[in-house]
């Protein structure tokens, strides 16, 4: 087969992977450079997220999992690979059409309040914002918004009135503005305590479930997780593995069992099952577990072999 052989089976196939995907990511790589210094912070990346899709990334502190936020809400560039969001390639956008993109397809929802919301403005200031910048102020539709969200008796408080959870709430509905298809929360209840975090996961899973908003948390809490169906985990740049909920629910009457399955005592092994991740190269990372266990963590030669069906790991010696 020839090199544009391959090129056009792959351009196919990613072009059906984002009909049917909001995200997907093909080895995505991120190098951030300084004078003296060369960090790598994503690896040969893939994910794919399914349209209408709520689902979590967790990973330690330096695994990438900002940097990816950052570059599916259009704020940084990878330095290499393919990125698509709701069929469009955010490597090939000019800045006109990133900017419009930052502002019609994805909403954002940060921990910091600071990033959300603006604190001499009424709530419903803030909601109509994001719609003024697009030139379709609608002032009854932010205050639908905000009633969604259960603020409908506080629509003219200012910041400084609202509680931390409110202002969440706030921020939740100012993604909402302007109809976007994905919404991105870095942290989104990192500031709160556990009954007004599972109150803002269950809001948001509502969202999923009746628009139909594929929504990414970014979060290190393993209780956002909970209210989840999948969760990628990101291992040195790389997603290492994803854990699929034992049993998948995805209609609106199953939101409160979702959010009992975060307050119970089962550990979490016992509500998702963790997959490892293959990219199309055939490639895996082995838990870090297992390669302690076998010995072969750093080692570059391991054997494989295939057995009654399995294919088995081994320490080369």
């Amino acid at each position: 087969m020839s090199v544009e052989s391959v090129a056009d089976n792959m351009s196919q196939s990613m072009a059906q992977d984002a009909s049917q995907n909001m995200i997907v990511c093909e080895n995505l790589v991120k190098i951030f450079k300084t004078k003296d210094l060369e960090v790598v912070a994503l690896q040969g990346l893939d994910l794919t997220v399914p349209k209408g899709e709520m689902m979590a990334i967790i990973g330690n502190s330096g695994s990438g999992k900002s940097t990816l936020l950052n570059i599916l809400g259009g704020l940084d560039v990878p330095s290499a690979g393919q990125v698509t969001v709701n069929g469009l390639d955010l490597t090939s956008l000019s800045e006109i059409e990133m900017r419009r993109y930052k502002s019609a397809t994805v909403g954002f929802v940060w921990q910091n309040i600071a990033r959300n919301l603006i604190p001499y403005l009424s709530a419903r200031e803030n909601v109509e914002l994001p719609m003024v910048i697009l030139g379709k102020k609608d002032p009854q539709y932010a205050k639908s918004l905000l009633d969604y969200v259960g603020l409908s008796s506080k629509i003219n408080r200012r910041l400084y009135e609202l509680s931390g959870g409110e202002q969440q709430r706030v921020a939740i509905a100012i993604a909402l503005a302007n109809r976007p298809a994905l919404i991105l929360a870095d942290e989104p209840t990192g500031g709160v305590d556990t009954k007004t975090t599972e109150e803002l996961l269950r809001l948001l899973k509502r969202i999923s479930v009746e628009m139909g908003t594929t929504i990414v948390l970014v979060t290190h809490d393993r209780q956002v997780s909970s209210f989840v169906d999948r969760v990628a985990a990101i291992r040195d740049g790389r997603t290492s593995s994803e854990f699929i909920r034992r049993q998948y629910k995805t209609e609106l009457e199953d939101i409160d069992s979702l959010s009992d399955a975060a307050t119970s005592p089962l550990p979490y092994g016992e509500t998702h099952e963790e997959y490892a991740v293959m990219d199309r190269a055939g490639r895996l990372q082995i838990p870090a577990a297992y390669s302690d266990e076998l010995g072969i963590r750093g080692k570059r030669r391991v054997k494989v072999s295939l057995e009654d069906g399995r294919i088995v790991i081994q320490a080369a010696d």
